[in-house]
């Protein structure tokens, strides 16, 4: 089996040189009018990476066999996954390693600093790639995956496989990179720093742009960490991996994928090993911040389930955090909409895992008082998981840092709260206008109300004019036409644009006009659960008491108490009271679907149900229905719009097409794009929006 793989290796080694060889032959013959080989020279070592092809049954990415074109597409679509991808539990101790693996035999390797991606083949062609993204849903990259320099093209496994790695940019390519930009800047006589701060920020805009050609020049490599599933074609044995990640591995390697430098452990030898990786560091091309111990036996490993963020069959054990001492220079605090304020730390500037920061958030008063901080104090400070920057430690202790007993917005009195365990400062004024402000931004945003011309700067405006004091007051900003149009920055074309849109706006849908209340922790999503499950009735959302609404799939008690604690609120209902005179939230078609389905089911129970439901009434063309939308939209304001109206119908959009769509959108009925070419080869319809507008039973809009 070593021979083999050894074999295997060397011919994969041999593929990569030929592939890079004749391709910077091709590109000094075509593009720069020059020969650095012969004809003859090129043919033989065409032919020899050609046999080895064959016999491996594996080709390149970016071989010269195959022709790979570049794509470029509007915007990557969202792909849900199959199977969740799951945090892994972190620790910096070694002997928590020792502790955690026990008798259990174990998988060291390398923690790499990229961009997470799920490869999936199918007849042994890579048919997917997909980034992490929440661990639920990702954004596919396929075309982008293509141009990697060392993924395959070909593998010799027929069946479906999926794998999972990081994609990552190395450091010595990342120098060449940044060499390279700053010759070109230098030519065009640019004097600002116009390199890359780091690897990892540049792997991951390379990774997930939406011209694949781009990807293609930034040298991205794939490092295979785990196999999902191998499922083999037809009657082909599985492959038997002797319940052995590593056995797995070595089954990737064999179908050309480089894999994360890789060492078998137990519980004796396991601080040893990160020793040896510890001493690597200094000389490792591959970004990285850690290290992944996984259980071998996979069997045992699975059986030990996961918690609700961590599988338990890995844990990454995390290197020291990068510490900076710095000099803390001021504090400011933040007010937000809920009326909390907030302390960022202000300090000289530092670098960091590649960039400079001058900013931490503090986040509230007790993480002031448990740090004593004071200006002037020596600070030490750090990225939270090499992104977010945080004070680690305060080293002076002065804590003459005073806690502001006004609000920095509107001068009213502020009050240290407890709120969980924790002291939070919040303003007690119930007219600051920074709560104002904020509000009435989200109120008018695109995802609630959407009114277009009411933007934050305006809005400080009109409320410092007295124009608006609660939500309800916007429908009657032409009480004060005058001064609008006399305002700096409008006049009769803005004032009439604005008052179109606050019209329009009055015409909305129930999860809108919930999320634009400004519920603490109720965002759209969830201003859409909440909906739903009360069939867009504000009467039963308003009255539902916390208990009920915390067995809500989604809401939990925390939102549960914080919807009932805003409706509780005298001043809130009365708001509320005073919108619904102004705007008609509609039952969505979806909602009405459903009541109607239900209903019907109750008082026909056990009857059959043909074209139309159990009521009598036709079935929704669109509920039900799963659709893909891509390309320009013409009848309907955005994309988004288009994307809302079939949810409130009671379909569904995702972003890629598959076996399972059930209409593709797209007013280039023609186009040869990948989406229109997917949904050809499945027999999947290609709908115009005139198409999707009959379907839907509208009239043109």
């Amino acid at each position: 089996m070593a021979e083999k793989n050894k074999s295997s290796a060397e011919q994969r080694k041999r593929m990569e040189y030929l592939t890079d060889l004749l391709n910077r032959a091709s590109e000094a013959y075509y593009a720069r009018d020059t020969e650095i080989m012969s004809n003859l020279e090129y043919d033989a070592l065409y032919d020899e990476l050609r046999a080895l092809e064959e016999e491996t049954g594996l080709v390149m990415a970016g071989s010269p066999t195959v022709h790979v074109g570049y794509a470029a597409v509007e915007e990557l679509p969202r792909v849900r996954h199959e199977r969740p991808m799951l945090s892994l539990d972190k620790t910096k101790s070694r002997e928590d390693l020792a502790s955690w693996l026990g008798d259990h035999e174990g998988l060291l390797s390398w923690k790499l600093d990229g961009l997470t991606v799920v490869l999936t083949y199918e007849g042994g062609k890579l048919s997917r790639a997909v980034t992490r993204g929440n661990g639920e849903i990702g954004e596919e990259i396929t075309a982008n995956a293509a141009a990697f320099r060392n993924i395959p093209a070909v593998i010799p496994f027929a069946g479906r496989l999926t794998l999972r790695g990081e994609a990552v940019i190395r450091y010595s390519d990342f120098t060449q990179i940044n060499e390279e930009i700053a010759a070109e800047a230098a030519a065009k006589g640019l004097l600002e720093d116009v390199r890359y701060k780091n690897p990892r920020n540049l792997c991951s805009g390379s990774v997930r742009q939406l011209d694949s050609a781009v990807t293609a020049k930034r040298r991205v490599r794939f490092y295979a960490f785990t196999l999902v599933e191998a499922i083999p074609a037809n009657d082909a044995p599985m492959p038997d991996f002797h319940n052995s990640r590593l056995a797995q591995l070595e089954f990737l390697q064999a179908q050309g994928f480089e894999t994360v430098e890789t060492e078998a452990v137990n519980g004796k030898t396991v601080q040893d090993a990160v020793a040896r990786f510890e001493e690597k560091i200094t000389g490792f091309d591959i970004p990285s911040d850690g290290l992944v111990l996984l259980l071998d036996d996979i069997a045992y490993g699975e059986s030990l389930g996961s918690t609700a963020k961590f599988p338990r069959n890995a844990i990454a054990f995390k290197w020291a955090d990068e510490l900076q001492e710095t000099t803390l220079t001021e504090v400011e605090w933040s007010a937000s909409r809920t009326g909390l304020i907030n302390p960022v730390a202000i300090f000289e500037p530092v670098e960091l895992e590649g960039t400079t920061v001058r900013r931490a958030s503090v986040h509230n008063v007790s993480i002031v008082r448990s740090l004593q901080l004071g200006i002037g104090d020596r600070v030490t400070v750090y990225k939270a998981n090499m992104i977010i920057p945080q004070i680690a430690e305060n080293l002076t202790r002065s804590g003459n840092l005073e806690i502001p007993c006004c609000c920095p917005v509107c001068s009213g009195p502020t009050q240290i709260r407890r709120e969980i365990d924790t002291e939070v400062l919040v303003c007690t004024n119930p007219e600051c206008p920074a709560k104002k402000i904020k509000s009435f931004t989200l109120f008018a945003s695109r995802s609630a109300m959407n009114i277009e011309g009411l933007s934050e700067m305006t809005l400080e405006k009109f409320i410092a004019e007295g124009f608006i004091h609660e939500f309800a007051d916007i429908y009657h900003l032409d009480d004060h036409r005058g001064a609008i149009v006399d305002m700096e920055g409008f006049g009769e074309k803005s004032y009439a644009r604005l008052m179109e849109s606050v019209e329009k706006s009055r015409t909305t849908t129930m999860p809108r006009l919930v999320y634009a209340l400004g519920i603490a922790g109720i965002g759209a999503a969830n201003a859409r659960v909440l909906c739903d499950h009360f069939e867009d009735d504000i009467r039963a959302i308003r009255s539902a008491p916390a208990e009920e609404l915390g067995q809500i799939e989604g809401i939990g008690p925390v939102l549960a108490a914080a919807v009932s604690a805003w409706f509780a609120d005298e001043k809130n209902t009365a708001v509320l009271d005073h919108l619904l005179k102004e705007v008609h939230p509609s039952v969505r078609e979806s909602v009405r679907a459903a009541a109607q389905r239900s209903a019907g089911q109750a008082d026909t129970a056990g009857h059959g149900q043909g074209e139309a439901d159990s009521t009598g009434a036709q079935a929704d063309p669109i509920a039900g229905k799963i659709f893909v939308v891509t390309g320009k939209v013409f009848h309907f304001a955005n994309r988004d719009a288009l994307k809302e109206y079939i949810a409130d119908r009671g379909g569904k959009v995702t972003g890629s097409v598959s076996a399972k769509t059930d209409y593709l959108i797209n007013n280039d009925v023609t186009s040869t794009s990948s989406k229109n070419k997917k949904a050809a080869e499945l027999g999947i319809p290609i709908l115009s929006e005139e198409d999707f507008m009959k379907l839907a039973g509208m009239e043109e809009q």
